[in-house]
């Protein structure tokens, strides 16, 4: 943990609570707030709008699981759950709910740091997979989009596919927009005639 970060402990027992707490000063200066409540824990948590989220928790309900979905929801912080035993069930539900990093066998001070270093790290790599399949998918959909203008180019103009995105790409030149737009356009506009 190389710079100060600001942390949401939620932990029902007080002492274990002040552990978790003592052993993250050990660690570094950072802001920690504890939420010893499960009530609300989505809007308690967004409210803090923390940098990690560490959730110690004998057997997380699916109620809890909920609250994290939404309060991480779109993913946007990593979270690190400890539990005492596995359910295939409810590690499934975790992941599924945002959930960075699911430890079997409870919080164990000693851990803490090496579990939370883990849970940033595959946090920042599943948002950029996120990230790059969003664009990917984009991508795709203006492609199809711009093949789309194309075809209605060619029929209606009496030209090839090469003069058609020549066609377009100019348009768009000439108008300041991108290929995509002007050809959006030109689709909705067909779909209206036809």
């Amino acid at each position: 943990m190389a710079d100060t970060l600001s942390i949401v402990v939620v932990e029902k027992d007080r002492d274990q609570a002040l552990l978790i707490v003592d052993s993250l000063r050990a660690s570094g200066d950072h802001e920690i707030f504890v939420i010893s409540e499960e009530a609300g824990l989505a809007r308690r948590i967004s409210e803090r709008n923390p940098d990690i989220v560490l959730v110690d928790i004998a057997s997380p309900s699916r109620d809890m699981l909920e609250e994290l979905t939404l309060a991480s929801s779109p993913m946007e912080r990593p979270v690190a759950m400890f539990v005492d035993r596995s359910d295939q069930g409810l590690t499934k539900a975790a992941i599924e709910a945002g959930v960075s990093a699911y430890v079997v066998d409870g919080l164990q001070p000693d851990r803490i740091k090496p579990i939370i270093d883990a849970a940033i790290a595959r946090f920042h790599m599943f948002h950029q997979v996120r990230t790059e399949l969003a664009q990917t998918k984009r991508a795709l959909q203006e492609r199809k989009v711009i093949d789309r203008a194309k075809g209605i180019l060619m029929k209606a103009q009496g030209i090839d596919e090469d003069a058609a995105y020549a066609l377009l790409r100019k348009t768009a030149m000439a108008q300041g927009r991108k290929i995509v737009d002007v050809a959006d356009a030109l689709v909705t506009a067909a779909g209206l005639l036809s």
